[in-house]
């Protein structure tokens, strides 16, 4: 049997971060090697999910926790503000960051693909681990050529800290791959209230809903002459991007350089 891949999670006591715990714990083909979060307190890290005790103790200082471990692979699900200085230290000890956490710039992204190559590691940035949200993405981009006036509208909780998500700019990335610019609406629309038309990108709109009860859902609407097309994409539970998450632990150790979306790891 090949040797396991040695996974460190950053964020581990957050919601998704137990998630990850959870799976990488359940795959033999995967070892937990460190579980970081800033507030931890010395726990196995088998108790975040009601696991038998690992022997992985919650560290709350991540270089610490690479240095001393040397994973091949740290899954960070943190914040925005962490994302990039995690990747920056994940890259420079030569662990290969999986990072669910969206927030960067272009330039970010093209700094961190600099600094894996430097170290000849690979890297992921992937604002949605979903089979369905990418295949929602991939079926829009397809429309957009035929129905060029489309809107995005994404629906998350209310405590989520970026606005539009991460997936609602990787879809309009797509969309504008396939559909030239073409600022949509009257072009003597007037808002009365600012920001009532949602977020321009490349001539069309997104609107980001932040409530509570809700989880993660995208809606893109084309419009055309007596007709709308929806596509539509709905996540009930966290568990649901596991899969993703395991598939990118994997592919991740054959990449060179930050690769930015999930589809890259897809056949």
């Amino acid at each position: 049997m090949s040797q396991k891949i040695s996974v460190a999670v950053a964020g581990a006591t957050g919601r998704m971060g137990r998630e990850v715990v959870k799976m990488v714990l359940e795959d033999p083909e995967l070892a937990l090697a460190a579980a970081v979060a800033r507030s931890a307190e010395p726990a196995d890290a088998g108790s975040l999910v009601g696991k038998p005790n690992t022997g992985v103790i919650l560290s709350a200082d991540l270089e610490e926790a690479l240095a001393r471990t040397k994973p091949d692979v740290l899954v960070d699900f943190t914040s925005p503000k962490a994302a990039m200085p995690n990747s920056e230290l994940s890259i420079r000890l030569g662990v290969r960051p999986v990072v669910g956490t969206t927030g960067f710039t272009p330039e970010q992204i093209v700094e961190l693909d600099k600094q894996c190559k430097e170290k000849g590691i690979g890297g992921l940035i992937a604002p949605n681990f979903s089979i369905g949200a990418i295949l929602m993405m991939k079926f829009a981009a397809t429309a957009a050529k035929y129905m060029p006036h489309v809107e995005i509208i994404e629906y998350h909780g209310d405590q989520k800290l970026d606005a539009p998500s991460g997936t609602s700019i990787k879809t309009a990335e797509w969309i504008a791959e396939t559909r030239r610019e073409l600022r949509q609406g009257n072009p003597d629309e007037e808002e009365v209230i600012e920001g009532a038309r949602g977020g321009y990108y490349n001539g069309f709109r997104i609107h980001s809903v932040r409530l509570p009860g809700v989880f993660a859902q995208q809606e893109v609407v084309f419009g055309g002459h007596g007709q709308t097309l929806k596509i539509r994409h709905d996540s009930y539970e966290r568990a649901g991007y596991m899969p993703g998450v395991n598939t990118a632990i994997k592919k991740v150790m054959a990449a060179t350089g930050m690769v930015y979306g999930f589809e890259h790891f897809l056949d």
